[in-house]
């Protein structure tokens, strides 16, 4: 299947030509197709917040090509505009960027700059809050009287009324309790099921990339440092240490656990996976 968005060589410098240059992307390559599930992950100051504000035309690249569907987004500012409400970016902690009267006004904000007409607008946010998990009732609230996770996902539903084929979330969970952490990563694979849309995920928690992405990127010093799936990029658990990234608890375990002795496979990243090791391994002991 062909990438429905895809970065080649992407670079970006900051203030180029004066004392304050600063390279913060260098040829990046990337790509995600639709209906998948993208991890990014990386250090603070390794590049991750300036490259997904490319994919969407915020920022405008030094070199290299941003391309949505094959087609270079910047090749016109007609289709710059349509990319950006194609690819849908949720800051982090959107909440502070509720500003309209109601709920239903703020998750609306979006379909009506894109000149859609009432009925489609009012069809788009109703299915926008269903989809979060906002009932009529909040709609008619202000967003100022929802509570923290209900603001979270009021704020995520204005991009998802928009229907974009790529929805990019930067560490959509952070600060949120792990009830609240379940609930939105739940409302995004409901989105991206139901839509068929490619997520990007940027994210802190290894555990909850472990758990939810078909794929990871891992950006260190503004270059992609290693790509693949969960298995085969936690299985290098080691350097993503020497990194300074974490990795999933349960990886932290295994890897203890193979240095005290035990002959165990360190690609375990999911409790699950754990689980279903650990048994293996009783059984095998235990002849049961």
């Amino acid at each position: 299947m062909a990438p429905i968005i895809e970065t080649k060589e992407l670079t970006h410098i900051y203030s180029p030509g004066t004392p304050f240059e600063r390279t913060a992307l260098e040829a990046v390559n990337f790509s995600a197709e639709p209906g998948e599930f993208v991890g990014i992950i990386g250090h603070t100051g390794s590049g991750k917040s300036t490259f997904i504000q490319h994919l969407n035309g915020l920022l405008k690249p030094s070199a290299g090509q941003v391309l949505f569907g094959g087609e270079d987004i910047w090749k016109d500012k007609a289709f710059t505009r349509q990319i950006r409400f194609r690819v849908g970016l949720v800051f982090q902690y959107p909440e502070y960027q509720l500003f309209e009267e109601t709920v239903f006004r703020d998750i609306a904000f979006g379909p009506k700059n894109m000149g859609l007409d009432e009925a489609e607008v009012r069809r788009r946010v109703l299915r926008a809050a269903g989809f979060v998990g906002l009932g009529e009732a909040e709609l008619e609230k202000s967003p100022f009287d929802l509570s923290g996770g209900q603001k979270r996902r009021a704020a995520i539903a204005g991009v998802i009324a928009m229907e974009p084929d790529v929805l990019i979330l930067d560490e959509p969970t952070a600060g949120l309790d792990p009830q609240g952490r379940d609930s939105v990563l739940q409302n995004i694979r409901d989105y991206q099921q139901a839509q068929h849309a490619a997520i990007l995920m940027v994210s802190h928690s290894m555990d909850e990339v472990a758990s939810n992405v078909d794929r990871l990127y891992v950006m260190n010093h503004g270059r992609v440092a290693m790509s693949g799936t969960p298995r085969e990029v936690f299985t290098r658990a080691e350097e993503l240490e020497r990194m300074g990234l974490d990795v999933p608890q349960v990886t932290s375990v295994f890897l203890r656990l193979r240095r005290l002795g035990l002959d165990l496979d360190t690609a375990v990243y999911t409790i699950e996976q754990a689980r279903d090791v650990l048994l293996a391994l009783r059984r095998e002991d235990g002849r049961c």
